[in-house]
C-alpha cells in the first residue's frame, strides 16, 4: 500500500499540472476569437480570388500563351506537398489529423509512381513525417517566436514555392492544412495550388460577365502568383484558428481529467490515513488489555 507521503506528492504534482492546463486553456481561449475572425475574414477574399481566376482563365486555358501557373508544365511526374501544421503540441489530435491526410496523399502519389517532395510549415509536421519520409523533406519553415502570422510570412513561402516551380523542380503543388469549422471541429483539407485548379462547373459552365483590360493573359500573369500567396495565407490563418480551438478543447479536457484524478487520489489518501489510524488504535487497545 502506498504511503501517505507518496499520495501527498502525487496530489501536489497533479494539482500543478491542472494549474498549467487551466492556464493553457485560458490563453488559447483569449487568442481564439481574434484568430477565428482573421480566418473567417480571409475566406471570402481567397474564394473570390479563385473565382476571378477561373473566370478570366476561360479565355486562355488551352492556348499556347497561357501562363504556366495555370496550364502547368504538361507533366504530372513530380509533386510538391506542403504540410502546414503547428509548431507546438498540447492541441489534441490537431497536428496528427493533418499529417494523417498528408500521408494518405503521399502514399497515393507514390503508388501511382510519382516523385514526391515535402515542404513542412510547422515543426510538428516535420517531427511526424521525417521517420517515414525523411529524404523527401526539403525544408522546414517554423514561426516560433512570432506572435502573429502576417501576409508577408505567407508571401515568403509562396516566393520560395514559385522559385522552385520556375526552376522546374516540381509539376504540381498541393497544400495540406486544417480548415477551422468550430472549437470542437477542424477539417483536414488538401488544396491544389499549382497549377491553379478550375472548380467543377466553372470551366465552360459560367458566362463571363466582364470584359477585361488589359487582356486575360496579362491579368493572369499578375494574379496567379498573388493567388498562391493568398491561398497559403488563408491556410496558415485557418491553421492558427484550428490550433487554438483544438488546444482550448484539449486543455479543458485535461483540466477536468486532472480534477478527477485529484478526487480519486484524495479519496485513496483519506482511506489509507483512516486505515492507519484504525490500526494504531487497535494496537494501543490491544497493548492496554495485555497489561
Amino acid at each position: 500500500m502506498p504511503s501517505l507521503i507518496s499520495f501527498r506528492r502525487r496530489i501536489a504534482t497533479v494539482t500543478s499540472i491542472r494549474k498549467i492546463t487551466k492556464a493553457q486553456q485560458m490563453v488559447a481561449a483569449s487568442k481564439l476569437r481574434r484568430a477565428q475572425e482573421a480566418a473567417e475574414a480571409a475566406r471570402p477574399y481567397a474564394e473570390k480570388m479563385r473565382a476571378v481566376i477561373a473566370n478570366v482563365a476561360e479565355g486562355v486555358r488551352g492556348q499556347a500563351g497561357a501562363p504556366r501557373l495555370l496550364s502547368g508544365t504538361g507533366k504530372d511526374d513530380v509533386h510538391l506537398v506542403i504540410v502546414a501544421t503547428a509548431d507546438r503540441g498540447l492541441c489534441g489530435a490537431f497536428n496528427t489529423n493533418i499529417v494523417r491526410l498528408a500521408k494518405q496523399c503521399i502514399e497515393v502519389l507514390l503508388k501511382d509512381g510519382r516523385q514526391v517532395k515535402i515542404l513542412c510549415v510547422g515543426r510538428k509536421g516535420r517531427d511526424q513525417l521525417r521517420r517515414l519520409y525523411g529524404p523527401m523533406i526539403l525544408e522546414t519553415i517554423d514561426f516560433l517566436g512570432k506572435k502573429h502570422i502576417g501576409f508577408t510570412d505567407a508571401a515568403a513561402i509562396a516566393r520560395k514555392v514559385l522559385e522552385m516551380f520556375d526552376r522546374g523542380e516540381f509539376d504540381v503543388a498541393t497544400i495540406v492544412f486544417s480548415r477551422f469549422k468550430s472549437v470542437m471541429s477542424q477539417v483536414p483539407t488538401a488544396q491544389q495550388l499549382i497549377p491553379a485548379p478550375m472548380e467543377e462547373g466553372e470551366a465552360g459552365g459560367v458566362q463571363r460577365q466582364y470584359e477585361y483590360e488589359p487582356d486575360e493573359g496579362e491579368i493572369l500573369t499578375a494574379l496567379l502568383p498573388r493567388n498562391v500567396s493568398v491561398q497559403i495565407f488563408r491556410a496558415l490563418l485557418e491553421n492558427v484558428a484550428g490550433e487554438f480551438g483544438a488546444k482550448m478543447s484539449a486543455m479543458d479536457s485535461a483540466t477536468r481529467n486532472a480534477g478527477d484524478v485529484i478526487d480519486k487520489l484524495t479519496l485513496q489518501y483519506n482511506r489509507t490515513r483512516q486505515a492507519m489510524i484504525t490500526k494504531e488504535l487497535i494496537e494501543i487497545i490491544s497493548g492496554a488489555e495485555a497489561l
